[in-house]
């Protein structure tokens, strides 16, 4: 098969120049780059792919685990030996706790032993406890710092953690060892493309290929590189021919039904999608895959049948799982609600928290007078949620770990017995939301001040007598896979010289880099002073009921604006689950919807706002 690809046509004015690497003439040390500092979950369009999934190899596999054991040939005190290989025998009988304590004996005979440090620290990567983890791996190789393997283990912990940087640089080195190893490259790709150097990505799995052309992992990682190009159907055509090499090859199965549902090609993609779901043997890859059919249905206007897959988002049995320590009965829909005190944790994103707000009105009409309903959501929401259910108490929540597990915990809430049981906003979708026709229009839930909409509409009618249209450009969270579907800013160029309206950035995040960009071309964007657009969501709500329009992609922003009722012109690609198969958004009534039907050129759909706005606002 030719490796000739349609490289997609970047977009005017997107910045291109040399990428430098630097050889890995030996080991990068771990802790030379920080982990990033965590983010608050936005809203994520259709983002139903794992990357984690794309990654080979397993340091506590059968073939790592033979590697250790060879590698205890070399110790010489046999006391220390006799422990190791304890801790491997107990890794095999699955006890990574157990197998890493009996490391940390050895280490106590040896702490200079690279293999008991090594141990250990795959009974901490294998116990979720990844900060230790990657101490451990980092004090192995400072003492064998020629170990490709520990390299490569550390490159997959890197990349679970989501430190690219880091894993690119480990799988090189190990890459460099061991020239040629298929499980390196398609892990360096993988690497090369969570960083966005796509074209880097393509031109070692192109090299690879042409040496090992039947290998379906590289057909499959190649897929997946031009997937974060936008180009699904290049996509389609190598995870094909992934499966052509190996027809059970369950990655490139599931990636082919991801890739078809992104072009509305939504029956494949579910027969893709339930072929590869019981070839899935582990637990989060199997509820990644059930996500994925939900979101399927959902598109096809099918909600009871999307919302019972759609259940799979709790994650159980895995390392991702939320763990709600509430003392109650957690609710199923065979419990009433009618005169029980409930208690409703928010989901896990900011956008789904108010996403799924859409049903809260319908719970307090079923919980009745004689009833009460408690909601838990993320701090800054709380101001927006007290003004938008009065009815209810509205307390924040907190998320953080618990032996190494995610806990989420409710400060405020002291008296646990005065509750009959508790939910989870997304419960009640099957209850309430069956078609839709069920979601009710119009529909505003969150009702910022009257006061504060006010002095935003004086702020802004002082500026000048033009409409005020804000814009949103992106999300904070970026990686290959989210940035193709958000419009490059270059794109807004001709929306934003448009003669006759004001544009106002409502932009949260650094956006120094595009307001200057903006600025050279002598583009006028004006920031509203005096409030912060990340945090201060209540006032931030005021503002976007007081402007003429708001246009932008799905995001916190775009969902507060939404629930809040105000004139939002809310540009996606085409098929997004949240539209439910319709051409609008049902959440938010007061949303009209801008499809775009690629997400390589996305000039179309910025050419069909422009001329709504010219309609609407300059005629």
């Amino acid at each position: 098969m030719s490796l000739k690809l349609r490289q997609p046509k970047k977009p005017a004015g997107t910045p291109r120049g040399p990428i430098a690497v630097t050889p890995a003439d030996s080991a990068p040390h771990a802790l030379a780059i920080k982990a990033p500092a965590s983010q608050t979950a936005v809203f994520v369009p259709d983002q139903n792919y794992n990357p984690a999934a794309q990654i080979l190899g397993d340091a506590g596999s059968s073939e790592a685990l033979r590697n250790l054991l060879d590698a205890t040939e070399h110790v010489k005190r046999t006391d220390t030996l006799k422990l190791l290989r304890q801790a491997l025998e107990q890794f095999k009988a699955g006890d990574w706790a157990g197998g890493g304590d009996t490391a940390l004996k050895a280490l106590h005979v040896d702490e200079k032993s690279a293999e008991a440090w090594h141990i250990l620290a795959v009974s901490r990567d294998k116990c979720n406890d990844f900060a230790s983890a990657i101490t451990c791996y980092e004090t192995a190789l400072r003492i064998q710092p020629e170990n490709p393997i520990i390299a490569n283990d550390l490159g997959r912990l890197a990349y679970k953690m989501g430190l690219y940087e880091l894993s690119e640089k480990f799988f090189q080195f190990f890459l460099d060892k061991n020239p040629g190893h298929v499980e390196a490259i398609n892990n360096l790709a993988s690497s090369l493309r969570e960083l966005n150097r796509l074209d880097d990505a393509i031109d070692l799995l192109r090299n690879a290929i042409g040496e090992n052309p039947t290998d379906a992992q590289l057909w499959n990682a190649l897929g997946t590189v031009v997937n974060a190009q936008g180009d699904m159907a290049n996509s389609i055509i190598f995870y094909e021919e992934a499966l052509r090499h190996d027809p059970i090859h369950v990655h490139a199965r599931y990636n082919l039904g991801n890739a078809k549902g992104v072009l509305g090609r939504t029956e494949e993609a579910l027969a893709d999608l339930k072929t590869a779901l019981p070839l899935f043997l582990d637990p989060m890859h199997v509820h990644t895959c059930r996500l994925s059919i939900a979101f399927c249905y959902l598109v096809m206007g099918q909600l009871e049948e999307g919302w019972k897959w759609y259940e799979s988002r709790g994650k159980d049995e895995t390392s991702e799982k939320i763990h709600y320590l509430i003392p109650k009965p957690h609710w199923t829909p065979d419990m009433p609600l009618a005169g029980k005190r409930i208690f409703v944790s928010a989901e896990q994103g900011l956008g789904d928290e108010i996403l799924f707000a859409n049903v809260m009105d319908d719970l307090l009409r079923e919980i009745g007078p004689n009833g009460h309903l408690t909601i838990g959501v993320e701090p800054r929401l709380v101001p927006l949620f007290e003004k938008g259910f009065p009815a209810a108490k509205i307390v924040r929540h907190h998320t953080t770990k618990h032996q190494n597990l995610p806990v989420r915990l409710f400060p405020d809430i002291t008296d646990w017995e005065a509750y009959d049981c508790w939910a989870i906003m997304g419960d009640f979708l099957s209850r309430y939301r069956k078609t839709v026709a069920d979601f009710p229009s119009p529909h505003v839930f969150f009702k910022p001040d009257p006061t504060r909409v006010a002095y935003w509409k004086s702020v802004l009618a002082e500026l000048n007598d033009k409409p005020k249209i804000g814009i949103l450009w992106k999300s904070l969270i970026r990686h290959s896979r989210r940035d193709r579907y958000y419009s490059p800013f270059q794109q807004w160029d001709d929306i934003l010289r448009l003669d006759g309206i004001q544009i106002v950035n409502l932009q949260y995040g650094d956006t120094s880099e595009e307001l200057a960009w903006a600025a050279a071309n002598g583009v006028n964007i004006w920031t509203p002073p005096g409030i912060d657009l990340k945090n201060d969501l209540d006032e931030l709500s005021a503002l976007c009921v007081a402007l003429d329009c708001l246009l932008g992609p799905a995001n916190a922003t775009s969902n507060i604006a939404g629930a809040a009722g105000a004139t939002v012109w809310m540009i996606t690609p085409e098929n997004s689950w949240t539209s439910l198969g319709t051409d609008h958004m049902p959440w938010y009534p007061s949303t009209r919807v801008f499809f775009s039907e690629s997400l390589l050129d996305w000039s179309p759909v910025m050419g069909r706002v422009k001329a709504a706005l010219i309609e609407t606002f300059t005629k």
